[in-house]
């Protein structure tokens, strides 16, 4: 099953997961038939905690 963000907006720019064995999916909520991309669970789970952290704010 796709999620979006509770925190998406209503513009349409929002990304979609869904949660695999050993992986975590993603794509972008506008096209959902285009391209996937994959990463496995340890790299997801550094980018959320580096997220979380304030890693790539601007």
């Amino acid at each position: 099953m796709w999620r979006k963000s509770s925190r998406s907006g209503g513009n349409g720019d929002c990304v979609e997961t869904t949660v695999l064995t050993g992986a975590v999916a993603v794509r972008d909520s506008k096209n959902p038939a285009g391209p996937v991309l994959m990463f496995s669970t340890a790299d997801w789970g550094s980018f959320l905690a580096g997220t979380k952290a304030g890693e790539f704010d601007r």
